[in-house]
């Protein structure tokens, strides 16, 4: 395995494979088995994998949520040599962004719901930053975790209205065996923190139970009802959503692809994690 820290080292490196696959897999480290599984897909799919390791500041309106977020780089690397993966890019702030990236990445009405109402600028973010590491590796398959949800919806809107050849693939949730949805903020939970944001998950299980004999508005307010019950969580949102356009749903019969996502605080940790009702 080999590590860039500069684009221009990096593309130098993938001009010479003679138009073998390439998969990419973009993250912003502190790496769990849920990265492991994209990059695990990459391997099976690809002839080559390219691993992105960035904590990328245009995508985060908080600064202590950014200065926070956990960067574990070297752990981080091992983890990646030991599946097998071929490259990692894990490149300075500077590098990505010698000037101010001022284009406007405009994706209605997907980005303009829930994570967009709650973290203005975020998306734009996310989409420079990733149709920078497109426009780098050139890759044949971008792979993205399904947790973030709304995220993975925006990046295929984005290839489509670019018009490029690349194909987005979406993996599943990975859960540790309590339930609780993989992700680098964990590592931010206190023992106690923890316990209480096992709540979320068994929630979401339960409610797609509920979903099959009660209304939609019903199963809504149970799964917002039951974490606002938890003095030690604090919902932001739950929503139940048309899977494509994102938007809430009234009854189970307005769509045929269902996905409920919700965002909770534990502590000061902000939590995502989403269920799918139908399709």
């Amino acid at each position: 395995m080999q590590v860039f820290e500069t684009i221009n080292a990096l593309q130098k490196e993938l001009s010479q494979l003679n138009s073998k696959s390439i998969g990419l897999v973009p993250t912003m480290g502190a790496l769990h088995r849920g990265h492991l599984s994209l990059m695990n897909q990459s391997l099976e799919d690809n002839d080559i994998t390219v691993v992105s390791v960035f904590v990328n500041p245009t995508q985060f309106n908080d600064k202590n949520d950014l200065e926070k977020y956990p960067r574990t780089l070297d752990k981080d690397t091992q983890l990646v040599n030991s599946l097998g993966v071929d490259y990692v890019f894990a490149p300075t702030v500077e590098e990505m962004y010698p000037e101010p990236d001022t284009r406007v990445f405009n994706y209605s009405p997907q980005d303009e719901v829930m994570e967009g109402i709650y973290r203005p600028g975020h998306f734009n973010g996310m989409c420079q930053i990733v149709s920078k590491l497109f426009s780098i590796v050139q890759p044949t398959r971008a792979y993205f975790g399904e947790k973030d949800y709304q995220q993975l919806v925006i990046v295929k809107r984005m290839v489509e209205d670019l018009k490029l050849d690349i194909e987005v693939v979406g993996c599943p949730i990975v859960r540790e065996k309590d339930g609780l949805a993989l992700s680098s903020r964990n590592a931010l939970l206190s023992k106690e923190e923890r316990e209480n944001a096992l709540l979320i998950s068994k929630t979401l299980f339960e409610s797609l139970k509920l979903a099959a004999n009660y209304s939609l508005k019903e199963t809504l307010s149970f799964v917002k009802n039951t974490i606002q019950q938890n003095d030690n969580l604090e919902l932001q949102y739950f929503e139940i959503v048309d899977a494509n356009t994102l938007l809430p749903l009234e009854e189970w019969e307005d769509s045929s692809s269902i996905i409920g996502c919700i965002t909770v605080f534990c502590g000061a940790v902000r939590l995502i994690d989403n269920i799918k009702y139908k399709g």
